[in-house]
Order: C-alpha cells, then structure tokens, then sequence
C-alpha cells in the first residue's frame, strides 16, 4: 500500500510518502497500524520525506509532481480509512483504483 502524507510542522508542510505492507481486511482498516513494506529500511516507518513546502498548496504540488497525487482525491486522515475500505472491498484490484483510476507512480528517493 503507498498513500502519501501533507505533516504540518513549525512553520513549513513536509510532504511524506508511505509504503506499508497490505494487512488490512474488511474489519481492519488502520493504515497507521500496518508493518512498513521494508522492515530494514528505518525511513520506512516513518514515511520517506518528498519534500518540504512553505504553505499547504505548495506542499499538494510537491505531492502532485513527485508522486502523480490527484488533487480531488484528497482526503483527511480519518477518511482514508474508508477510502482503503472502498478498495479492499472492491477485491484489491491491480492498477486501478476502485473508482477505476490509474495507479500513480513511485518516486525516487529525494
């Protein structure tokens, strides 16, 4: 599973993007609670930071450019559990989301 992060911090968003290994079902949904997809890579479990942007707008263009993130599928944290929901439900399906859209590529380390 990748699903990418907007952190507000003192004064700036770092942008961070989330590799975890796909251990949900139907009655679990917490993406915050599965095992990083590599457990030797230390960056993992905390996300590999893309970048760091001065204000929220900028923080989705760093999002949009560096991982293919679409603005209108945006959501706030508490939803994307649904949202995984949605796709589990939907068979997992390989390539496209459950609402039929490509899968964005993963970038390179920044």
């Amino acid at each position: 599973m990748r699903y990418v992060e907007v952190r507000a911090t003192k004064g700036s968003f770092e942008v961070y993007l989330h590799m975890v290994e796909d251990v949900g079902s139907e009655s679990f949904l917490d993406l915050g609670t599965f095992p990083p997809f590599d457990p030797d890579d230390e960056a993992s479990e905390f996300g590999l930071l893309l970048g760091v942007a001065e204000d929220p707008l900028a923080a989705l263009q760093v999002a949009e450019q560096r991982t293919g993130a679409e603005r209108g599928r945006w959501v706030n944290e508490g939803v994307v559990q649904d949202e995984y929901g949605d796709f589990v439900r939907a068979g997992r399906p390989a390539g496209i989301s459950a609402d039929g859209r490509r899968w964005p590529n993963v970038p390179d380390a920044v």
